[in-house]
């Protein structure tokens, strides 16, 4: 990995962590064309970069951060099921990592249920005056429903920030307030998978040379810059007009994937 790849990867991460289109799943992608090598370095990046992208919500949302201790109980019940299913298939999601055909597959499935999740779900966006937070209060059951649904996201193309989205949707929380939780959730997800790969990285007795953790660290900020721009982006959108256009999009990109890789694999046989 050099650094003009390690920029195009960080703008990749920071415009689509956001989005229900799986960023894990872009770089992956983005890794294959560019010919990047599935070493444990650039699976340790394809995480840690992540982190810089997922910051930007606690500059965005700092007065949430402050609001109640509630606020850091019900995001810890809805991190649990990261922490034990991502310890416990660790070997296999790193084994994903590698597939382009896994990513295809996953935006495709993904993308038919982003088309059909508005009208699912279009009474959670029915103001109710008497009962002016049904659509938007988060239980402590529901965080941890929340929390299951965001281990979809294991594998990837899922997207982490579409799984826990639609996980609150069917919660009867609007788009929004799911979407405001998923970008909350993120933070502890991100922070534990960080220093675990981190931790996993270095027991395998493999060390950051000086241009590797050059490359971390511009990734992050980049990342971190270019989110910025994509939350509110996506927010306000989302708002307005919906999922169809993100499930129209992981299908034609999921069919293309599928499509190159046909027709490569026959080029080597």
């Amino acid at each position: 990995m050099n650094l003009i790849e390690t920029i195009i990867l960080a703008v990749i991460e920071g415009i689509t962590e956001y989005l229900p289109v799986s960023s894990t799943g872009h770089m992956i992608i983005a890794s294959s064309f560019m010919k990047i090598a599935t070493d444990d370095f650039t699976k340790l990046f394809t995480i840690v970069i992540q982190l810089g992208a997922i910051l930007s919500v606690v500059v965005l949302y700092w007065k949430r951060f402050f609001q109640s201790i509630d606020f850091y109980f019900k995001l810890l019940v809805a991190f649990i099921p990261a922490v034990v299913l991502g310890l416990l298939l660790n070997d296999v999601i790193d084994s994903l990592l590698e597939s382009p055909v896994t990513v295809a597959v996953s935006l495709i499935i993904g993308g038919f249920i982003l088309l059909k999740v508005d009208d699912w779900f279009k009474s959670n966006e029915v103001y109710d005056a008497e009962n002016p937070t049904a659509h938007t209060e988060i239980s402590y059951m529901t965080a941890l429903k929340i929390g299951f649904f965001q281990c979809l996201a294991m594998i990837p193309g899922t997207s982490r920030s579409g799984a826990s989205i639609v996980g609150g949707m069917t919660q009867k929380i609007n788009r929004k307030a799911a979407a405001e939780f998923s970008f909350f959730l993120a933070v502890p997800t991100m922070l534990g998978a960080t220093a675990y790969k981190m931790y996993k990285y270095y027991k395998a007795g493999f060390e950051l040379s000086t241009d590797q953790v050059n490359y971390l660290i511009i990734g992050n900020v980049i990342a971190f810059v270019v989110a910025l721009i994509a939350i509110k982006s996506f927010i306000d959108y989302l708002s307005k007009k919906g999922f169809k256009i993100f499930g129209y999009y992981r299908i034609v990109l999921g069919i293309s994937l599928l499509i190159i890789h046909f027709f490569i694999y026959r080029l080597t046989i």
